[in-house]
């Protein structure tokens, strides 16, 4: 049995080392010194702080605050392709940022053609953790970076997720509402309720207070793991995803809330990223669900 499980881990090794994964580093809101400028998603004048999704050494996190030059891209590639055979590149959705496209256009350069893979799955923050988890998962079961990709844009689909903002003063000055509906939204206590599908930021509806917003989000998910997901649901590949822009305690609270809600379920729950938080603020909570890959 020992020998059949040291095997095991061999053969896994050995996969690892054919497949390296690349994915962009998280940045998040430093909201102790955030001023609700609206450009922390380019580069944020007054610091943001690093979140790391997990800690791995099957991942190489890419660091940049800016979106990277082609330069930087290159060189992490080369220094990857020193050691592995080919790599999974996983940038944000290329909805929120350029460098997707980037990273997409690089990979067809004759260097890098049928070794560097990069996938375009909509997918940030939480989402794109459990993509990672997902791709990771795959690579363990011997899939290489190309089906890889093929696997997680095909599935790309497979997800909801759904945002409450607290403050209206990141979306007015984003340009996404005027100052007179912040001003009336503020005085009514509305609290925008945000949905983010395949990398896209769009408005679902609006709940006077956040506890109001929480049971809306709460039953919206419910409704799109029962009916929309439905097959995944019931064979148990779904997974419950949580994200947050807001206090320790109020993120604490809200996790627990989700679990007690969906209470056979187990949440994987990461800080919003620049790209998201720059139009939320402070205060923002998500929820959310992926669909396991189909193989």
């Amino acid at each position: 049995m020992r020998a059949l499980v040291n095997q095991l881990s061999e053969n896994i090794h050995k996969r690892m080392k054919y497949v390296k994964i690349l994915s962009e580093c998280v940045k998040t809101v430093d909201i102790q010194r955030c001023i609700a400028c609206g450009h922390c998603s380019a580069a944020c004048p007054v610091g943001a702080v690093d979140h790391t999704l997990f800690p791995t050494e099957k991942i190489h996190r890419i660091d940049y605050s800016n979106m990277p030059s082609p330069e930087q891209v290159m060189d992490i590639w080369r220094e990857a392709l020193k050691e592995y055979e080919t790599i999974l590149h996983m940038p944000m959705s290329s909805g929120l940022s350029g460098s997707c496209n980037t990273a997409r256009m690089l990979s067809q350069e004759d260097e890098f053609e049928g070794k560097v893979f990069v996938v375009d799955n909509g997918r940030i923050s939480t989402p794109m953790h459990r993509s990672i988890l997902d791709a990771v998962e795959l690579i363990e079961k011997g899939y290489d970076a190309e089906q890889i990709k093929d696997i997680l844009e095909t599935s790309k689909n497979e997800m909801s997720i759904y945002i409450a903002v607290e403050t209206l003063e990141h979306l007015k000055n984003g340009g996404r509402i005027s100052g007179a509906a912040a001003a009336i939204g503020t005085a009514l206590n509305i609290k925008p309720i945000l949905s983010l599908n395949v990398g896209l930021l769009e408005s679902y509806k609006k709940a006077r207070g956040m506890k109001k917003a929480k049971k809306e989000m709460l039953e919206a998910i419910k409704k799109d793991m029962e009916i929309k997901f439905q097959e995944y649901y019931e064979r148990g590949e779904i997974y419950l995803l949580a994200a947050t822009s807001a206090d320790e305690a109020t993120t604490k609270e809200w996790i627990e809330e989700i679990q007690a809600f969906f209470p056979k379920m187990e949440v994987l729950c990461d800080n919003l990223t620049l790209g998201i938080s720059c139009h939320v603020g402070e205060g923002g909570l998500g929820i959310g669900c992926s669909c396991k890959p189909k193989r």
